[in-house]
């Protein structure tokens, strides 16, 4: 069944505070909507709402039809406990609640006094098997197992279906997400940050999958490839300027247009801003000679000369009146707001002295855990060398860098890590700073020689401020923690600086930054990264590439 979704006048927001407002926005069939903002712009909050999780502030959300099957897949993946892969599936696809539907009305058929009043049983089950059969629920026990080996997911070398999904790695819950997805039948499908964790297959697998819906979907997304490759429309939602607009065409017309739209913005504002000082100058300058013809015919026309005496008095009066027009003008004059500059993350990593010029060794390392084994690998990091490491979730990458800053001693051969070396690491959990302690708190922690009042403003600087700074850590959003954590390597020495998918959760604004930062950057660099964009623009020495446990270089 194809649908459209159509939002009218929509307003989003927390409590009292809106995020957006005013926002118009038709999904057909075949359109695929890139929503992009900053974080806290209200991207996940639109996505809730036209999901129906969340009621807006303002507008409306319609279906056409109404009973149009409708997908939201949230940022998190939301692993329930005592919840197996099969269940989480069913889940996410609606199937679960779709079979719930459909027992429930099959119960009141064979029992009306079950059935709601003023209900038709029969009508009822009607629907709900209509709804069971259009969420693939039927057959999905039968295609989950083929979905879930063609991404290559297994525990142990066993089927992965009945694993409880809290025993999965990020990694493997990306790739289950990624499972759910591509069983789904939703007519419309509402995705917020489907690729965080994918590796470049499981991105390709997704492209090809939205590339090939008939039904709408919009998508937040700070993957800059998979929006040049996937989005036909781009809605940017501007904080900065509490506005929102639709662009037509993919994401980097959308760039081209934006810019363009901003640069006329400014140079309208300022060709306003110079004509209003131009016109209140010449006025202040009118006036004066006013003022000043005024006092000098009062100074120097005796009494008895009256006719230079009123001569004099009416230049005055001229001027007076030009002065008069002139204010009229710049009455008249059609205002023009100051574009509001959006705020920016400004980003150095902290330097340290350089460190020995061997950093970190591997000698035929074998790691092993559980059925997986990582090596034997030999390897040697030198100072100042930028190294690029991709390959698929699994693969043993995060287990290669854990090895090579000595948090895992290997099984056989041996590792070593240079004198001086001062670490500094974006891990791909976000590890350093989690918890139920305030993130003011949780911060000094880690940077005791930093007061609070200095922690709380380096932190403002990344735009963590004071409705952040007394939350517990493990209430911010991924983004927010990722944030903290950019912070926390700027206010340390750093010459070895490890990255483990560093764009995970970022807005586009902040990996900018982190690329121009990393740019800037001169000691050693470690870069785990599916970010095909990063990989493009930052600047790298030597590239491995992890593979069912073999290291390779490139």
């Amino acid at each position: 069944m194809t649908a459209t979704l159509v939002a009218q006048g929509l307003a989003g927001g927390h409590g009292h505070r809106t995020l957006f407002d005013s926002l118009d926005l038709t999904v057909a069939p075949g359109d695929v909507v890139g929503v992009v903002g900053a974080n806290g712009a209200g991207k996940s909050t639109l996505l809730r709402i036209l999901a129906g999780v969340d009621e807006p502030q303002a507008g409306t959300v319609s279906l056409a039809p109404a009973d149009a099957f409708v997908g939201w897949l949230p940022q998190e993946h939301e692993r329930v406990a005592g919840e197996t892969v099969v269940d989480y599936i069913a889940r996410r696809t609606g199937c679960a609640a779709a079979t719930r539907e459909m027992d429930a009305a099959a119960a009141a058929l064979g029992d009306p006094a079950l059935a709601p009043a003023g209900t038709d049983p029969a009508d009822t089950y009607a629907s709900a098997l209509e709804r069971w059969l259009a969420s693939g629920a039927a057959d999905l026990e039968e295609r989950t197992p083929i979905v879930l080996a063609e991404l290559g997911l297994e525990l142990d070398g066993e089927p992965i279906e009945q694993a409880l999904m809290t025993s999965l790695s990020g990694g493997q819950a990306a790739r289950v997400g990624l499972a759910a997805l591509l069983l789904s039948r939703f007519d419309i499908v509402l995705l917020d940050e489907p690729t965080n964790d994918l590796d470049l297959d499981g991105l390709e697998r997704l492209e090809a999958f939205v590339q090939g819906l008939r039904g709408g979907v919009v998508l937040v997304s700070h993957d800059r490839e998979f929006l040049a490759r996937c989005v036909t429309r781009v809605l940017e939602l501007d904080l900065a300027q509490s506005s929102n607009r639709v662009y037509g065409g993919g994401y980097d017309s959308y760039l081209e247009e934006r810019a363009t739209l901003r640069r006329h913005a400014r140079e309208q504002y300022e060709e306003f801003a110079e004509q209003k000082a131009d016109l209140v100058a010449r006025a202040r300058r009118t006036r004066e000679w006013s003022s000043q013809g005024v006092r000098n015919a009062m100074k120097k026309a005796p009494d008895n000369d009256k006719n230079r005496r009123r001569a004099m008095t009416e230049s005055s009066e001229k001027q007076a009146q030009k002065v008069r027009q002139m204010e009229s003008r710049i009455a008249r004059l059609e205002e023009v707001e100051e574009p509001r500059k959006e705020w920016q993350l400004q980003f150095e990593i902290g330097a340290a002295p350089r460190s020995s010029t061997v950093v970190a060794t591997l000698n035929g390392a074998v790691v092993r855990q559980g059925a997986f084994t990582l090596g034997p690998v030999s390897l040697q990091v030198n100072a100042g060398e930028r190294i690029g490491i991709t390959g698929p979730n699994g693969a043993g990458k995060s287990t290669l860098l854990r090895a090579l800053l000595g948090r895992r001693e290997p099984d056989e051969g041996s590792a070593s890590l240079g004198s001086s070396v001062q670490v500094g690491e974006i891990d791909q959990a976000r590890s350093l700073l989690t918890g139920d302690r305030a993130l003011a708190d949780a911060f000094e922690a880690l940077v005791p020689e930093l007061a609070s009042g200095e922690v709380r403003t380096l932190l403002a600087k990344f735009g963590l401020r004071a409705d952040h700074v007394g939350r517990p850590v493990d209430e911010l959003s991924p983004g927010e923690r990722t944030r903290a954590a950019m912070a926390l390597l700027q206010s340390r020495g750093v010459n070895l600086l490890v990255l483990d998918e560093p764009t995970n959760h970022l807005d586009l604004p902040a990996i900018e930054q982190l690329e121009q930062a990393l740019e800037s950057y001169r000691g050693t660099l470690l870069l785990v990264t599916h970010d095909r964009r990063m990989l493009e623009s930052v600047s790298l020495d030597r590239h491995w590439t992890v593979e069912a446990g073999v290291v390779s270089e490139h």
